[in-house]
């Protein structure tokens, strides 16, 4: 099980010359990854979503970083252990067996296409700085939004390569809106917009769990930040406290973004924003502020689009090379792209944006319900992940004079109790309705596993 590990660090008997001058990855460097790994278009519009909660939701964000280092931690010890391709499917399909896998797959596929119709409206929403009349065009909004995401999917469709390139130029101007205001803003906070700090109305407990959502949404992605044990110096010590800085930095920019945000637009109009951070630039510096930082966050979105898009292919063809998904989602195009999954994906959050967008008035409900159905469908992987490295579950014990010995509850570790606690608790804040929905698709997905395992006897 680790010798992979040791021939990727250098510990084996025959060491290469390239081996030798293989570069190592250290702490600054795998926290650098991990933080540009995490920050995407999550937090663009949270915000304006967490306006109707006050300065408290702050308290949210502090929750949510402490979840997302515990879960940081589980990922970066089973990507230790035991390197997989897969991800959260994999080490899933590892631990509990094949329908485990499959379970974790599809939701895992859920989250990624319910999370790209809030990225592309995160996209509109700033795009309408340099289109004011964007927003009061009939249907300008949900056509612009469809747009981007199919434009996406095409650049993808041409090649893993044309989506890295693209990545490569939308990544590197993600942080500049962040740090630029979370940090400089700073000194441009009014008190008096930052009171009442509740008004909600919520305890503290009920107003966490309404804002773990949202907050969790902005952290999702800490999975593929796990950087592969072979190129890191020292990969037990470095992997660990590097997701713990990285993922404590993002907490850090998350809070100060929203804290500056919240304290120099007022409540009333922060709530009916479609572009906060550039409302709090121009309240800040201006007409140029105000361009530059929707000009970045507009390449920004566009990127965590390609990102996500590139991601979301990858999940299901790799489930149906391994025979768990349906044969069509592991085909190949010309180009060696599984075109069918972008194609099927795309219409799914296609259909998603169009209907919400048609049955409700208002960008922070369709941006709510997007949320909340993607980070409800994530902490699914983010369930089992927690129970394979802490081995916290409910097992029968053996029978005794042919009657049950009652339950037992496994060995754990701290960090991974935690992030089982806190996945479980972000379900819970998504209220009825996601729930009820990633219900059902989960549900939908039982058919198309037996379909698949009726099949697996005969091509064994």
């Amino acid at each position: 099980m680790t010798k992979p590990l040791d021939a990727t660090s250098g510990r084996s008997q025959q060491t290469t010359p390239e081996m030798a001058t293989r570069p190592s990855l250290g702490i600054w460097a795998c926290s650098a990854l991990v933080v540009g790994n995490i920050i995407g278009s999550g937090f663009y519009l949270s915000p304006a979503a967490l306006a109707p909660y006050g300065a408290a939701a702050l308290v949210g964000w502090v929750c949510m970083a402490v979840a997302a280092m515990c879960l940081g931690l589980v990922f970066a010890r089973l990507a230790g252990v035991r390197p997989a391709t897969g991800g959260p499917y994999a080490y899933s399909r590892m631990a509990f067996g094949p329908f485990a896998g499959f379970l974790v797959a599809w939701a895992y596929w859920i989250s990624i296409w319910a999370s790209l119709p809030a990225i592309a409206m995160a996209f509109t929403g700033y795009l309408g700085v340099f289109f004011p009349n964007l927003q009061h065009m009939p249907g300008g909004f949900t056509a612009v939004s469809l747009a981007a995401m199919w434009l996406v999917a095409a650049i993808n469709m041409f090649g893993v390569r044309s989506a890295g390139r693209f990545q490569i130029v939308t990544v590197g101007l993600k942080l500049l809106p962040f740090i630029a205001i979370a940090l400089l803003g700073l000194f441009w906070i009014e008190p008096q917009n930052l009171t009442p700090i509740n008004p909600s109305g919520l305890s503290m407990l009920g107003l966490i769990s309404a804002t773990a959502p949202l907050t969790m949404f902005a952290f999702l992605g800490i999975e593929s930040a796990t950087v592969p044990a072979g190129d890191v110096d020292d990969p037990k010590r470095t992997i660990p406290r590097a997701t713990v800085l990285g993922t404590l930095c993002c907490g850090l920019i998350f809070i100060l973004g929203t804290l500056v945000v919240m304290g120099t637009v007022p409540r009333e109009t922060l709530a009916r924003s479609a572009a906060p951070f550039s409302d709090a630039a121009f309240m800040m510096w201006g007409w140029w502020g105000s361009t530059l930082v929707a000009a970045a966050v507009v390449l920004s979105s566009i990127g965590a689009l390609n990102g996500w898009t590139l991601l979301m292919a990858q999940v299901p063809m790799a489930a149906a090379r391994d025979g768990l998904f349906p044969p069509v989602f592991g085909r190949l195009s010309s180009r060696g792209v599984p075109q069918w999954d972008i194609v099927l994906s795309m219409l799914l959050a296609s259909a998603l944006l169009v209907l919400q967008t048609s049955g409700v008035s208002g960008l922070m409900v369709v941006y709510r319900f997007a949320v909340d159905l993607s980070t409800t469908a994530a902490m699914v992987p983010y369930v089992f992940c927690s129970l394979v490295e802490g081995a916290l579950f409910l097992a029968l014990t053996r029978p005794r004079d042919g009657e049950w010995g009652g339950f037992r509850l496994g060995p754990y570790k701290p960090y991974a109790l935690v992030a089982f606690i806190f996945s479980l608790w972000t379900v819970y804040g998504s209220g009825p309705q996601a729930g009820l929905w990633c219900l059902l698709l989960l549900l939908v997905a039982l058919p198309v596993y037996l379909s698949v395992e009726r099949k697996e006897p005969s091509t064994g």
